[in-house]
């Protein structure tokens, strides 16, 4: 069955709201977890035009390359390293306004410019991150963070 949601709104705040209950919904109907992340990213790729967005899960003692929609990416990223790893080490959301003065930042394409990461955190650990890259320079702020956030916790 295909879903279609339809961003509303001109600004960023009335896009994440006119999509949250769509999104709840279609990942309500689904148990699959691997298959929601991949439906999640269409969903957010499209509604808010992300130059990429994706997740990368916790297998042992590194994060690996989950569903995505965008170019080329890092497939497999070690604990504290780069935004996702400190994100996963931290068990905190990181925005990060110019991604070249991020010590430690991986690059997996050049054309990225800023990026938020989200921990998502079950029984306390983190078992994923949702990974956004922006081709501008601080692209992203507390409303994406707010957002994000309540959009993670759909797929528990």
């Amino acid at each position: 069955m295909s879903e279609s949601i339809i961003a509303r709104g001109s600004g960023k705040k009335e896009v994440y709201e006119s999509i949250l209950d769509p999104i709840h919904d279609l990942l309500e109907s689904e148990s699959d977890k691997i298959a929601n992340m991949a439906n999640l990213c269409s969903v957010l790729k499209d509604a808010l035009k992300f130059f990429w967005v994706g997740f990368y899960i916790v297998k042992g003692q590194e994060l690996v390359l989950g569903p995505f929609q965008g170019s080329l990416a890092c497939t497999r990223i070690q604990f504290g390293k780069g935004v996702c790893g400190s994100v996963w080490k931290e068990k905190r959301t990181i925005i990060v306004d110019d991604v070249d003065t991020y010590p430690n930042h991986i690059a997996c394409s050049n054309l990225s410019k800023s990026e938020i990461v989200i921990p998502l955190i079950q029984d306390n650990e983190v078992w994923a991150v949702l990974d956004v890259d922006s081709d501008r320079l601080a692209a992203f702020d507390s409303t994406d963070e707010h957002y994000l956030s309540r959009i993670v916790e759909f797929l528990k």
